[in-house]
């Protein structure tokens, strides 16, 4: 039962007429006739009741069809996916993340995609991770690192790749920080507190800050970008909370210290995110499936 046969006996039940499937498929009514009679010799039963007016199928026709339309559908799929895989991507895949996870995760991720498809030109913005949402939304990039919020919307798609742990750091510098820090009962309130502008890191701090019942914090600046935060902190401005990676990755990272004993923090949930409407676009498709 080869796949010539399939999609003329296919034409025919769409046509039920069989000048019109031969001409169609450019053969003679004879030979149609011919095909459709081995079919229904390795099937074994009739196909088809035709008389000089008409044409109708036969319930084992019905079969058959389904079963043809398939085999025909299989096999175009089949022919895509091979001739996806032969053509060389090319294009411009855009994406937006900080500049910590542009060395912390990126490369490993963008590793296997690099050598699959090596003419695919990479465009990075680094920034804010707190804005890579706003960056995916604006259509900006094709999709960002960053930390899934609280709730997230349904025109987004994450993926999950780590967990990012969170600290309370503080100057080493002598300062007067480090001063109040050495306190027995530390008053948080009159602390000065680095946090940045918005987003998750700031959502944790307030969590974590409300537990205290110390009143209002004594915020002494807001930042973009944890980056910035670490290096505030270490010139002694005051105390900030940070994703420990970017504080291991600081080049001020000898400046700060980690404050323990001060209350868990939740950490965060670092993914890949893009539009639902996006993830079939051929370029993102190909990440996706580099990274699994």
């Amino acid at each position: 039962m080869d796949l010539k046969s399939l999609k003329m006996f296919v034409h025919l039940t769409q046509t039920l007429h069989f000048g019109k499937t031969a001409e169609a498929n450019h053969v003679s009514t004879s030979t149609l006739s011919r095909i459709i009679q081995r079919l229904e010799e390795e099937v074994g039963c009739s196909l088809l009741h035709r008389d000089n007016r008409s044409v109708v199928l036969t319930e084992a026709g019905f079969l058959l069809q389904k079963y043809a339309e398939q085999q025909i559908e299989q096999w175009q799929l089949l022919q895509l996916s091979l001739n996806q895989k032969q053509a060389e991507l090319q294009g411009k895949l855009h994406i937006y993340c900080s500049v910590t996870a542009a060395y912390s995760h990126l490369p490993a991720l963008l590793e296997s995609f690099r050598h699959q498809h090596p003419l695919v030109e990479i465009v990075l913005t680094t920034g804010d991770a707190a804005d890579a949402f706003d960056q995916v939304q604006q259509q900006a990039v094709d999709f960002a690192i960053g930390v899934k919020p609280e709730s997230i919307s349904r025109m987004f798609y994450f993926q999950h790749i780590a967990n990012v742990s969170l600290a309370v750091i503080a100057p080493t510098i002598f300062c007067r920080v480090h001063q109040q820090l050495q306190d027995n009962i530390i008053a948080w309130s009159k602390i000065p507190i680095i946090l940045p502008e918005h987003g998750a890191a700031r959502k944790r701090f307030e969590y974590w800050y409300r537990k205290k019942q110390q009143g209002k914090p004594n915020i002494y600046a807001t930042v973009s970008g944890h980056e910035a935060l670490v290096s505030m902190v270490a010139l002694g401005c005051g105390v900030g909370i940070a994703p420990k990676v970017v504080v291991e990755n600081s080049p001020v990272k000898d400046r700060v210290q980690y404050l323990k004993d001060i209350g868990d923090i939740e950490p965060f949930d670092l993914g890949i995110c893009c539009l639902n409407q996006s993830r079939e676009k051929t370029l993102v498709k190909a990440f996706f499936e580099a990274i699994k």
